[in-house]
């Protein structure tokens, strides 16, 4: 399965905090996770079975708690059981169709 989720603070209880450390620690367990991801300017890509994603999830989501008594958390789930890799191949496929000039 792939995961995109976004995890942020809403409320930032710490004068000196600011919300892109809170985030900054919700990748960082999604990376040290050891599963494939990818994190851009609005979601973090996560790709495994549906307990170890969402354990991350969790512990990251967790993170941002640490420092906001409010989190936002939103979850897009794509689930193929079975399937790995999707995470690069899903966007290699569509690189293709471009370089083909095939649309």
């Amino acid at each position: 399965m792939i995961v995109a989720f976004s995890v942020a603070p809403t409320i930032v209880e710490s004068p000196t905090a600011e919300m892109s450390e809170a985030v900054a620690a919700a990748v960082k367990v999604v990376r040290e996770s050891g599963l494939p991801n990818e994190t851009n300017a609005m979601f973090t890509l996560l790709e495994g079975e549906w307990d170890e994603v969402f354990a991350v999830i969790k512990k990251a989501t967790d993170a941002v708690r640490a420092v906001s008594p409010r989190t936002g958390l939103v979850i897009k789930a794509d689930i193929r059981e079975g399937v790995t890799g999707q995470l690069t191949s899903k966007v290699e496929a569509v690189e293709r169709h471009l370089k083909n000039g095939e649309v």
